[in-house]
């Protein structure tokens, strides 16, 4: 009965317009205070706050005071994991309804972040670059980087020490929610992504989960990975099924 009462709460945190917006702008992985929270959820500072409030209570977000600002960000990846899920769930499941798509929604196809690593075409193209390769092995029951494989991305930059994992997943298969394909999660995919960044190969856009993709990384990842992308410039602004 407790563990009944306690999902009933999370799902009713999550379940509001205002906060699911918040989590779903934290899925980016990025550090926010609550003013660019609000204005992302377009509701006001006050209203934020109280929002906030409840999410910090229940653990699924955590907050750090630097100076006089707080920042606000996704506790732990067991509650992105979470959030990923029933994004998953709902692109799936619940019934389809006719919304044209827009040129922000396809860039948040083609590629995002999944919390702290890649996702969408261009997380899935590194992945099965990774797979065809054998330098990791995805399926349902988990994620295994070979001999190979870590060579491989330590000889990247990826840091793969110990001391990096800590109590993390080291390697795991995340389930795209646009692609329906497994991306790479745990800290094999999250150091892919910082490295991609260090290499200004990929970009964040602010206030959005969308990444850009430079000249320079389409080039890295082909070169280096052997990651067959699909082209960012092929636009389909048609009215398509949704699930949301």
């Amino acid at each position: 009965m407790v563990a009944a009462a306690n999902m009933v709460e999370v799902a009713a945190l999550v379940g509001d317009t205002a906060r699911a917006t918040i989590l779903a702008a934290l899925m980016g992985g990025q550090s926010l205070t609550g003013s660019e929270l609000a204005y992302i959820a377009r509701i006001s500072r006050p209203t934020a706050s109280e929002h906030l409030l409840k999410l910090v209570t229940a653990r699924l977000i955590a907050v750090t005071k630097q100076g006089r600002f707080r920042y606000y960000r996704i506790a732990s990846p067991l509650v992105a994991n979470m959030l990923e899920s029933i994004k998953l769930v709902a692109a799936i499941e619940v019934p389809a309804r006719y919304q044209p798509r827009s040129i922000q929604d396809d860039e948040m196809r083609f590629a995002r972040t999944c919390y702290d690593h890649l996702a969408g075409q261009l997380g899935v193209a590194i992945a099965d670059a990774l797979v065809a390769n054998k330098h990791i092995v995805l399926s349902e029951d988990g994620g295994e980087v070979t001999t190979k494989g870590e060579k491989f991305l330590c000889e990247f930059g990826a840091d793969l020490s110990p001391k990096a994992r800590g109590g993390r997943l080291f390697c795991r298969p995340c389930l795209d929610w646009s692609e329906r394909r497994y991306h790479v999660a745990g800290l094999v995919g999250a150091q892919i992504l910082r490295r991609c960044e260090a290499l200004g190969w990929v970009a964040r856009k602010r206030d959005t989960r969308t990444v850009k993709l430079t000249a320079q990384g389409r080039a890295g990842l082909v070169k280096t990975f052997g990651a067959k992308l699909p082209d960012e410039t092929q636009r389909h602004i048609k009215g398509v099924r949704t699930g949301r």
